[in-house]
């Protein structure tokens, strides 16, 4: 695997040097032009986006619904390489952290007092502004990343190709990917992620300095918010070199733990039995009005609301995806595609939903009992930074809470930019999992960089501008991505049927003679043994298949890792998927061996095929029992190509 992949590496560097420069350089003149260039956008083309989102939405419950939610993110035999916490933990830290503590409280109370329909400042408008919250922040935008990240780690676990943007496009355009095409798309990736994040990250350091403010009266200024950003990619940084397990998993949790003592505390010390009741209504209407919401563009009016909010977000989750859809795969290996698909939609998405209302309705409710005038002047005034706090402060505890509350936001702009530094750098690699550590230092420091120079320069409006603006195009990347997938998964259909139909080889003379085989069942051979009998019978069974293949005019080879204790055959088909079978010697504690209670080291001969691990043993085979064992499986293999040639 690559470490250095310059055609993706030095394109993104020169341009996002060019784009700041510009941003920079022409101030007012690039807030206005990308500004103008996405309500452009949103205006003539917004349906796109909620076409879009809503198709993702339904596709993802369809497929994991399906037969081919059994299918497997690698490997038949792998299993989860991340428990569940650690994995929910990382994903939510990088999917919405941020974003949650600055907008739990203000989005709600600005829907309450500017109402899109209704009366504001009601009881209605209120429950009405829990449901577009809701909207705003629930499902929808994890389908988006579900849909980018199911392509990623469907293709890059399961089929060997590089976790990069571009292998989700394999199916439709093939070994292009590794060429212009594939490069441009990997290179607006690390665009889209970098100017993402770093506008991200400007919310998060605005808060931060709010709530700095508010406790220990540090001045709201440019400077103070440079200097934080400095700190805070500093340990992003060091979070970033030290690796995924080690640093961002660790991270991650710990800032997950964190969320949820704070938000447990305002639960208990806010109107507890009221928000349980919030909670359960809001679901229901939310559910209620999702196919409503999904599909309103304002058509029959003037749209002004949709494009500043609902077509907003959409555009900022899309312009998200290649960077959340991209870590959410990175970390997802082993998991089924069912299990993939319901953990990243429901597990975040319930956990944001209970976050908004406690927030939120606490929030609302002060508001509809006029107990909340302060807070709500900040919102009408823009203050969105200080909203959060003030809101904390008709808590007990406040000076607690609000310390606890700038850890969170500064542990949530820590994991966001640490893991979008680890997917930058493994895009810039040509895919590698484990990028070198000079292209994560360089990311993770760019980025902090980019998001202190346009605060200091005014210009973070006009990129953030520029990024909902190129969710357009990456709209149409999902759509061809999510088409690939169905291609690919036809594909795994037909092999299956294949394996089915297939008629069983006759046995006469191939079977191993059943005292034999009681005889290999309770031996505990060595790994020495094992490998002896590779060489001796397995690979001279391989090697008499190959000249036989290329009679048939296929093109075979024998292939072995001494590393990995493997030994494979291949059968090329061209434009078909290849035929592979394997041994691999893999030794375990065995604890039954009779006559002894002590366990001994077993090896064995495993056979594997290019799905995965067959976990079936033939060690002990002659060299013609191998021989028929390899052609029971190529046949399975021929009976599935004539499956797939009909099928498409």
């Amino acid at each position: 695997m690559k470490k250095f992949e310059p055609a993706v590496f030095i394109p993104a560097a020169v341009l996002i040097f060019a784009g700041v420069g510009y941003a920079v350089l022409a101030g007012d003149q690039a807030e206005t032009l990308f500004v103008h260039l996405r309500m452009m956008i949103t205006e003539k083309a917004g349906w796109v986006y909620s076409v879009g989102v809503g198709v993702f939405l339904v596709a993802s419950v369809f497929v994991a619904l399906s037969d081919w939610g059994q299918i497997k993110l690698g490997p038949d035999d792998s299993e989860p390489e991340y428990g569940f916490l650690g994995w929910f933990a990382m994903l939510f830290s990088a999917g919405m952290g941020i974003g949650l503590m600055f907008f739990a409280v203000a989005e709600p109370l600005t829907h309450y007092i500017a109402a899109p329909l209704g009366d504001p400042e009601t009881v209605e408008a209120a429950e009405q502004a829990m449901v577009l919250t809701f909207f705003h922040w629930g499902i929808h935008a994890w389908a988006v990343y579900a849909i980018v990240g199911l392509s990623l780690a469907y293709f890059a676990f399961r089929h060997n190709l590089p976790l990069t943007i571009r292998s989700a496009l394999y199916p439709l355009i093939g070994d292009r990917i590794y060429g212009p095409i594939g490069h441009a798309v990997d290179v607006v990736a690390i665009l889209g992620t970098l100017f993402g994040v770093a506008t991200s990250l400007g919310y998060g350091v605005n808060q931060i300095n709010a709530g700095l403010n508010t406790l220990f009266d540090v001045p709201i200024s440019p400077v103070v918010q440079v200097v934080l950003i400095g700190l805070i990619t500093a340990l992003a940084t060091t979070s970033v070199l030290a690796g995924l397990d080690a640093g961002i998993k660790r991270l991650s949790e710990w800032n997950l733990f964190l969320a949820i003592a704070l938000m447990l505390f305002v639960f208990i010390a806010g109107p507890t039995l009221f928000l349980i009741g919030a909670y359960v209504q809001n679901i229901g209407d939310y559910i209620d009005q999702l196919a409503v919401l999904t599909f309103n563009v304002d058509a029959y009016g003037d749209g002004v609301w949709v494009n500043d909010w609902t077509l907003f977000y959409w555009g900022w989750w899309i312009s998200w995806s290649p960077f959340v859809g991209m870590f959410i795969a990175r970390i997802s290996r082993g998991r089924t595609i069912r299990e993939f698909i319901f953990g990243v939609l429901f597990g975040p998405t319930l956990f944001t939903f209970l976050w908004m209302t406690i927030y939120g309705n606490s929030a609302l409710l002060q508001a509809v009992n006029g107990m909340a005038d302060p807070i709500l002047q900040l919102v009408r005034d823009g203050d969105t930074p200080l909203v959060l706090f003030a809101f904390l402060d008709t808590l007990p505890f406040s000076a607690i809470t609000s310390v606890l509350a700038i850890i969170l936001v500064t542990t949530f702009f820590v994991t966001s930019s640490d893991s979008g530094s680890l997917v930058k750098a493994t895009l810039a690699s040509g895919g590698s999992l484990t990028p070198p550590l000079w292209q994560r230092f360089f990311w993770a420091v760019l980025e902090g960089v980019v998001a202190a120079v346009l605060l200091l320069t005014g210009g973070l409006a006009a990129l953030q501008s520029a990024t909902i603006a190129a969710a357009l195009p990456f709209t149409l990347v999902i759509f061809l991505a999510f088409v690939g997938l169905m291609r690919a998964w036809s594909m795994e259909t037909a092999r299956r049927a294949g394996a089915k139909s297939a008629p069983q080889l006759p046995v006469e003379g191939a079977a191993v003679p059943w005292r034999m085989r009681l005889k290999l069942m309770f031996s505990t051979p060595k790994p020495e043994d094992v490998r002896a009998w590779m060489k001796d019978a397995v690979d001279a069974a391989f090697r008499e298949i190959v000249p036989e293949m290329e009679k048939q005019g296929l093109s075979s080879r024998v292939e072995t890792d001494e590393e990995q204790d493997r030994i494979w055959l291949t059968i090329e088909h061209g434009e078909q998927p290849d035929f592979v079978y394997g041994i691999e010697l893999k030794s375990y504690e065995d604890t039954a061996v009779p006559g002894s209670s002590v366990s001994q080291q077993n090896s064995r001969g495993e056979v594997f095929l290019a799905e995965g691990g067959q976990h079936y043993c033939i060690y002990g085979y002659s060299k013609t029992q191998v021989i028929r064992d390899v052609i029971r499986h190529y046949e399975r293999h021929r009976q599935w190509i004539h499956h797939l040639v009909n099928v498409n």
